[in-house]
């Protein structure tokens, strides 16, 4: 089609800047939040390690009757202090909501505010969270082969879109196409600045 890589790379990345949630509609049911880190493998770096270069990231989901899963979104985190832990709470959960978590420190401080209750992680008790976010990692792993970390968020908000929409496959494409006609313009020079 003639177009230049940096012109499909603009495109795309405008793309995925209209697939951010807009946060005007937080999960007030059953949810599960747990963190989980995405690289490869390193010397010595295991679990919440926080000088590994790995990117760290918090997930919530809302389960429906069933097991199924209603909506997830992802957030990228410096470390997991419940400061940080908090934004997704901010962005995504409503205090209404009954939150369940593992029995990581960093939730605790935030029990004060929101209704979170923390059992012992098992595959069992977390199986919808973990599987969503193996899911998330085989798409990342599979379909790109590598992902700066200065746009990781927007590759986060990608996959959260589409997940959430995978009912609706028959108007994905034209509720995205309205959502990009809706955002302010965002130039080349802004995407690659822009944090």
């Amino acid at each position: 089609m003639s177009i230049s890589r940096k012109t499909a790379w603009l495109f795309m990345h405008k793309a995925r800047i209209g697939m951010k949630s807009s946060e005007l509609h937080p999960i007030e049911g059953k949810a599960f939040v747990d963190e989980f880190v995405f690289g490869g493998k390193e010397e010595l770096k295991t679990g919440r390690s926080y000088d590994s270069k790995k990117k760290k990231v918090v997930a919530a989901i809302e389960t429906s009757k069933g097991r199924g899963i209603k909506r997830a979104y992802f957030k990228l985190i410096d470390n997991y202090s419940a400061e940080e832990l908090k934004g997704i709470f901010v962005s995504h959960i409503s205090e209404k909501a009954s939150v369940i978590t593992d029995k990581w420190t960093g939730y605790s401080p935030l029990k004060s505010e929101y209704n979170i209750t923390q059992i012992k992680s098992n595959n069992s008790d977390f199986l919808e969270i973990n599987t969503v976010i193996h899911q998330l990692k085989s798409n990342l792993r599979s379909v790109h082969s590598w992902i700066h970390p200065h746009h990781f968020q927007k590759y986060l908000d990608e996959f959260s879109y589409r997940i959430n929409r995978s009912i609706h496959k028959q108007t994905i494409f034209d509720n995205l196409i309205k959502r990009l006609l809706k955002h302010k313009h965002s130039s080349y020079k802004e995407i690659i600045i822009s944090t």
